[in-house]
Parts: structure tokens; sequence; C-alpha cells
């Protein structure tokens, strides 16, 4: 992750705490069985794969896959099982840029916006004071639509699932709202297919999705 990024999370992260102790003075308590906290954030999604690119024929071109970082608003509802146990579902997508790169070349050849939705169980250790730890683990979509070719080459990626884990925690603000701050790793391979099948390669995405924002309880 950039620095440029980390910067961004930090000023999203202190505005989004000074918006809600603004809003209530109220005291903020863990959530209970029952409850939901919706939470939104920002997320930076950061796959740092460079996988080779072959030939029809299975020989190595030189050339191999890098798929660009993308910072974009998301959402995540968490449902309360009980005390100590939730369900979180996100939705959110992301854009991508995809580059051949090898010895003088390094060239886009494809964008495309990617809706990864992942649903986690969450453990929660703590059901007072004014940290809910958590950690889960679940599974994930990878959807990939609105792809724009670049310079004159054609990608094909296939869509499929993977799985996850989560490690996070609720920093209680004022009344329903808490700070979130919330890392998963992502676990995704997808076969890419360049110029008709000329060119193949098989992708592994496995991203570190990494996200502050602000959650209210309801």
């Amino acid at each position: 992750m950039s620095f440029r990024t980390l910067a961004l999370l930090a000023a999203a992260s202190s505005a989004l705490c000074g918006t809600a102790q603004a809003q209530t003075a109220e005291p903020w308590h863990a959530p209970v069985a029952g409850d939901w906290i919706v939470t939104g954030r920002l997320t930076n999604v950061s796959s740092g794969t460079e996988a080779g690119i072959r030939t029809a024929a299975g020989a190595a071109s030189g050339l191999s896959v890098d798929v660009g970082d993308s910072t974009m608003p998301t959402l995540g509802f968490t449902y309360f099982l009980t005390d100590h146990w939730a369900i979180e579902g996100i939705l959110g997508t992301t854009r991508h840029e995809i580059r051949a790169q090898g010895g003088t070349t390094d060239v886009a050849v494809h964008e495309t916006w990617v809706l990864p939705p992942v649903v986690t169980v969450q453990y929660r250790p703590m059901s007072g004071g004014q940290v809910s730890p958590y950690v889960g683990a679940g599974v994930n979509a990878m959807l990939f639509y609105g792809g724009d070719d670049r310079n004159g080459f054609s990608v094909d990626l296939d869509d499929g699932f993977g799985l996850a884990a989560q490690v996070g925690a609720d920093i209680g603000l004022k009344g329903p709202w808490s700070l979130n701050l919330d890392v998963k790793k992502v676990w995704f391979d997808t076969d890419a297919q360049i110029n008709g099948g000329a060119l193949r390669s098989e992708v592994d995405l496995d991203p570190w999705v990494i996200s502050v924002g602000l959650g209210r309880r309801f």
C-alpha cells in the first residue's frame, strides 16, 4: 500500500471520528445478540500479483501480469447471532488496471471492475468495554464486469469463488457510533486469456483488503 493511500485512510478516519462524536453525547456499549452494525468504509484492495504469461503451447513468454491497487468506498453489514458470534457481508466494487510486464515491456492490456462480495463468520471474544475486536473466516466471489481492453489487446477473465480470513475491531465513540478497522486476506485464482487464448496466465490474485470506516449500531 502506498504512502498516499495510508495518508488518505488516516485522514478519513479522523474525519469520521469527528463527525460521529459531534452527533451524540451518549456512551457507547458493545453490540449484543440481535444488533446490527452498518459500516461505511474506505477500502484499499492490493493484490501485488505478478503471474507469468505463457503462450497457447505452454511456453514462457517472458512477460508477467501485474494487477494494480484500487481504493474505493464499501459497505459492511454485521448481524450479531449471539454476544460473541456475528456474520458480516460486505458490498463494494473496485477498478483495477492489468499490465503485461517483462524486460523493456510495461503496457496496460485491460481495465476491469470487480464485484467482490465477501461473507464471513466472526468471533468476538469481548462483550464489554470500548473495544470489540474480532477474527473471522468465510467465502468470497470475484465477478469481473465492465472490462475495457487497452492498446490492441483483448483479455478475458474467469469469475469464481475463493476463501477469506479477517481481523479487525470496532472502537466505541459515542452513542451508536464506532470506528472500524478491518483487514481481510482473500485467496482467489483466475485464468486470464489474452488475444483469444494466444497468451494465457493463471493469476493468483490473493489481495489484501484493508479498510477504515464509521459504523452505526441498530
